[in-house]
């Protein structure tokens, strides 16, 4: 039988040795074993032509239609850019306390903003990303210590101020059921 773990889902280009660091990241944060798989999804349908943008909700929803076992938590990673309805953009969501979360690394990327390509620092904030929305799924609500990965994300300037990892009091609250 084996361990109960973590999902990544690639649902874009990603190159393998980019989801192999990802998954690094996310297995010594919460020490679970972490796989990848790629799959397809037709986007089109989840598309808000006025916004431009796709409907994160609805994305999340579909995504934790998949079912994944032995995986106990499941993170879908995209490249478009998404939105909820109260927001612009999101970088990701996530069911608080359930098995699902969605990223995205479309405003992670430096030449979003007209600067340099760094693609250390695009694995560095995906990375961050990740792991925030999967502390969501483990029970974590946003935290207010300045450099745990659960304070909350509005800018990309927020996410490079923060650390990869949990703060003592965030790993303290970890559900793992």
């Amino acid at each position: 039988m084996s361990v109960p773990g973590i999902l990544l889902i690639s649902y874009g280009n990603f190159e393998k040795e980019f989801l192999n660091k990802i998954a690094t990241g996310v297995k010594q944060e919460f020490l679970l074993p972490v796989s990848t798989e790629e799959r397809h999804i037709d986007l089109s349908e989840f598309y808000d032509p006025m916004r431009r943008q796709y409907d994160a909700n609805r994305i999340l929803f579909e995504i934790d239609t998949i079912t994944s076992p032995p995986h106990i938590k499941k993170i879908g990673l995209f490249s478009v850019d998404l939105f909820i309805p109260i927001l612009t953009y999101i970088f990701g969501q996530a069911t608080l306390k359930g098995s699902t979360g969605i990223a995205t690394f479309h405003r992670l990327r430096n030449e979003h903003y007209g600067m340099k390509k760094d693609e250390q620092l695009l694995l560095d904030r995906f990375g961050k990303v990740i792991i925030h929305e999967l502390g969501h799924t483990f029970g974590l609500v946003h935290c207010h210590i300045p450099d745990c990965v659960m304070r909350s994300s509005t800018y990309v300037e927020d996410i490079d101020q923060k650390s990869h990892n949990l703060c003592i009091n965030c790993r303290s609250k970890i559900q793992t059921s």
